[in-house]
């Protein structure tokens, strides 16, 4: 029994240790979700920046767009950004998110950065070059493609996948700005960023709770 016991409870540690390992190598790079992104429509990117470093801070991150025509931020407490377009089409082309003095994205740490934005582009998929500063001086660019076998690079660029146009109209047509359209896309990012904050905090009770009740079982073990 005593033996059972322990090895339900060294396998249920082992694989929450896997889960929280493989949740660490998936966040380490900078990445950008959108819920229903489509092609030519407007969504509310997401850009999420993680500390590597041991020792430094983010103090600076630089993304690269694809001339859209829309590009809004989000404020963020302690963080200054700005929005450099093109000086002919006015085009937005990249926005740069730098930290105020003393403030930054510290070791262990991550900082999302929010970008209304579009029309996106009619492709699959679209990319955004990243470079992270950090407070030591170093800098790091993610901007590495994907593969051609998918296989996923040291420094992979931030790509979206884009779903095909729905064909509603949202977000078509060259300097289309729809305060509704930009509404609807930021709801859907909040929904989604709640659920996955309420799965995980479902994840960490449901993990503890069988590891106490692994627990239980080795020391009644014991005592029998």
């Amino acid at each position: 029994m005593k033996s059972l016991s322990s090895r339900a409870l060294v396998t249920a540690g082992a694989a929450a240790s896997a889960l929280l390992l493989g949740a660490g190598v998936a966040s380490a790079h900078v990445t950008v979700v959108a819920p229903g992104a489509e092609q030519g429509g407007y969504s509310v990117l997401t850009f999420r920046v993680p500390t590597e470093s041991d020792t430094a801070s983010t103090t600076s991150v630089r993304v690269e767009l694809p001339e859209l025509k829309s590009a809004r931020t989000e404020p963020v407490p302690g963080w200054t950004s700005v929005i450099e377009k093109d000086p002919t089409s006015q085009a937005a082309t990249s926005v740069t998110w730098t930290a105020d003095p003393g403030v930054g994205v510290e070791p262990g740490q991550f900082q999302q950065f929010l970008l209304s934005a579009g029309p996106l582009p009619d492709t699959d998929e679209v990319s955004f070059p990243a470079v992270q500063t950090y407070s030591d001086g170093e800098v790091v660019a993610w901007d590495q493609p994907i593969g051609d076998d998918g296989s996923e690079p040291d420094k992979p660029a931030p790509t979206l996948a884009l779903a095909a146009s729905s064909g509603d109209g949202h977000g078509h047509g060259v300097g289309t700005d729809s305060s509704a359209d930009h509404s609807a896309a930021e709801t859907t990012a909040d929904a989604t960023d709640s659920t996955a904050r309420w799965l995980g905090g479902i994840g960490l009770v449901l993990g503890a709770l069988g590891a106490a009740l692994g627990l239980g079982a080795v020391l009644r073990g014991r005592r029998s």
